[in-house]
């Protein structure tokens, strides 16, 4: 009996999973225990690995489709054996629905969420021949649109000219008929560029128009964008900034290069030292290390600390756990560990879990200070701007220091400003006073 494939449900949070690409085509055998496909969540990307083994008889969802969790998206079972044409609707009534080439709403042909009702055949294979669904009139209910009107739409295009979806949507813009074109595409189909060559030559002393070039927020740039909104429209946030003297900080980076150096084979950085100054104020004031769900504010036995590393198309929290309870060479071998496993898109599900607080380094740019976004549950984040020379106030007497500007974030639900600028006043104590934290 053929088995289902299940877009598996990775988080307590998670609700929608992308579907990034299948490592086996339909028709290969599948052992358990083999990758079978990938998926990115709203905390990383994942290869799942095959429960059954057989062959894999049915792919319902294809690279760039958005699944809901516990959706069947395929099956495996023994060759020959019969499944479904589409998937199963979901507990509830509810039938997932994958992204499309085109979203655009249809009259008669849209359901209430303004996206085209298609098979995931039919889709599949729009996507493929680069046809918009919505210009394929459907023949099942509701206008929905099935395989055989693709392939019916594509054999009557089939003698007529043809032209990307892109190039169309300038030419109606620009009032051009694209089928006068001469295209530069494969087998004379008329591309974007061809359309704006065709643009009429503006007057002298015009500007050139700036064609638009339109790309859809999807994947994690999506998962990013969501949770930003989410949380910077239901936390009130509250920034704090100070600066800190880094001298000695800066001296005890450099007495403890060597013995790092020696002991990890890496360099001790600044965002180490601030890891673990952060990781030593959070064990003294247990109010910032919290998280806040629903109506209930939960108190964190360990500090465990995540640092945002920018990756392509947006940005992930590896976390550092247990940090009052490491040194300064620990928390450099794992920062640097989880740093580049995170730009590999390496890393395990539970290295992005239970962080109770979020540095935000930008030191490396020439940004003196921002107002971070916190990232939730938590209830607090500390953005850290870049080391520079100024000169300060030392003793009644002018010097040149280097001065870091640090701004923390907070949640004015949980924390008022008082216990914030206590806690942010450790930091700043810690990081100029820094061989406290490793006595």
């Amino acid at each position: 009996m053929a088995k289902e494939i299940f877009m598996p449900k990775l988080s307590s949070t998670m609700e929608v999973g992308t579907l990034l690409q299948w490592l086996k085509e339909e028709g290969e055998p599948v052992d358990i225990g083999e990758p079978l496909f990938e998926i990115m969540t709203d905390k990383i990307n994942i290869e799942v690995e095959a429960y059954d083994r057989g062959i894999l008889l049915k792919k319902y969802f294809q690279a760039d489709d958005q699944v809901p969790v516990n959706q069947v998206i395929g099956y495996i079972g023994e060759r020959g054996e019969t499944v479904p044409e589409e998937p199963p609707t979901l507990s509830g009534g509810a039938t997932a629905e994958p992204s499309a080439i085109s979203e655009d709403a249809v009259e008669g042909k849209s359901n209430e969420n303004g996206k085209v009702r298609a098979t995931p055949a039919a889709r599949r294979l729009a996507k493929e021949a680069g046809v918009d669904l919505p210009t394929i009139s459907g023949s099942g209910p509701k206008g929905r649109i099935h395989l055989k009107d693709v392939q019916q739409y594509l054999e009557t295009e089939k003698e007529q000219p043809k032209a990307s979806p892109l190039a169309r949507k300038m030419a109606e813009r620009e009032n051009i008929d694209w089928k006068t074109l001469q295209g530069s595409g494969a087998g004379g189909k008329v591309m974007s560029r061809d359309v704006i060559h065709a643009v009429p030559a503006q007057t002298s002393g015009q500007k050139q128009e700036q064609h638009e070039v339109r790309k859809k927020l999807s994947g994690l740039r999506k998962v990013v964008a969501d949770r930003m909104v989410q949380s910077a429209f239901t936390a009130p946030h509250v920034t704090l900034t100070s600066d800190v003297d880094m001298t000695k900080a800066s001296e005890m980076r450099t007495a403890l290069l060597p013995t790092v150096e020696t002991q990890t084979g890496f360099r001790l950085t600044y965002t180490d030292i601030l890891i673990k100054a952060v990781g030593t104020a959070l064990s003294r004031f247990p109010e910032v290390n919290v998280h806040l769900e629903h109506d209930e504010i939960i108190y964190k036995k360990n500090v465990n600390v995540g640092v945002a590393v920018a990756v392509k198309d947006g940005l992930i929290v590896p976390v550092i756990k247990q940090v009052e309870q490491k040194g300064l060479a620990a928390i450099c071998a794992e920062a640097k560990d989880l740093s580049k496993r995170a730009r590999e898109q390496k890393l395990r599900p539970d290295e992005l879990k239970g962080s109770t607080f979020t540095i935000s380094n930008l030191g490396m740019y020439p940004i003196d200070a921002f107002t971070p976004i916190i990232n939730q549950p938590e209830i607090a984040i500390l953005g850290v701007g870049r080391i520079q020379e100024k000169p300060v106030v030392v003793n009644g007497n002018i010097a040149i220091r280097p001065i870091m500007t640090v701004s923390l974030s907070f949640d004015h639900r949980v924390i008022d400003g008082a216990p914030a600028a206590e806690f942010l006043a450790e930091v700043k104590r810690i990081l100029e006073n820094p061989y406290e934290m490793i006595l």
